[in-house]
């Protein structure tokens, strides 16, 4: 069995403070998930206003779920399980609805308005001085990305952005590992494919 990283346990005394009364553990694990819940939201249901109602959501479920909650699963896994499940919930009511563009910018911060999605999966990758000023390659990753399959958009979006492990969004999806490995894979060769004549951004891609 993998260690629990130091931030899984801090997680769970949180939550076990929460249960004993003490308020701010809960405040604290609000502030920590928060911003990241929220973006993973917006970036798949690309609407401001959907992605706030669903984050309050979210922590509500939290709150009233906290006292059942499997300790086998890592806290973090959870949050995401519950947040996929209400943007499939949302996306199959609003199907019939033209969505919003999936290049909105994420919540602020202290440093200034959340980075695009397109600067976000872009970010480490060569030619990034030459590049990422570029709203024409900006709006290319975009579509691309928008373009991709569901089941490989998501799994491309927890991966690539979200920083998620394969084995926890395994988890989240609720398919096996090798699944979502393979997903990916058709992700990037589809990115590579479309956006081939950025030819440093599409090779970043491929060592993904």
């Amino acid at each position: 069995m993998p260690l629990e990283r130091a931030d899984d346990i801090q997680d769970l005394d949180l939550l076990d403070r929460f249960h004993a009364g003490d308020a701010a553990a809960f405040a604290r694990l609000l502030r920590r998930y928060e911003r990241p819940i929220y973006n993973f939201l917006l970036r798949s249901v690309r609407d401001r206003t959907a992605a706030e109602d669903l984050a309050q959501e979210v922590f509500m479920r939290v709150i009233q779920g906290s006292q059942a909650f499997n300790r086998t699963a890592k806290f973090s896994t959870w949050l995401y399980t519950i947040a996929r499940n209400l943007c499939i919930d949302h996306t199959r009511k609003m199907k019939h609805r033209r969505h919003a563009s999936l290049d909105g910018h994420g919540p602020d911060t202290d440093d200034g308005p959340g980075a695009r999605l397109a600067e976000r999966i872009a970010h480490d990758g060569p030619g990034t001085d030459r590049h990422a000023d570029s709203e024409q390659m900006r709006e290319r990753i975009t579509r691309a990305v928008e373009a991709l399959p569901e089941e490989q958009r998501e799994v491309f979006l927890m991966r690539q952005v979200e920083s998620l492990p394969f084995a926890e969004i395994a988890v989240i999806c609720g398919v096996p590992e090798n699944t979502v490995k393979s997903r990916m894979r058709y992700a990037l060769e589809r990115l590579q494919s479309t956006l081939g004549d950025y030819q440093d951004y599409a090779q970043a891609l491929g060592s993904a």
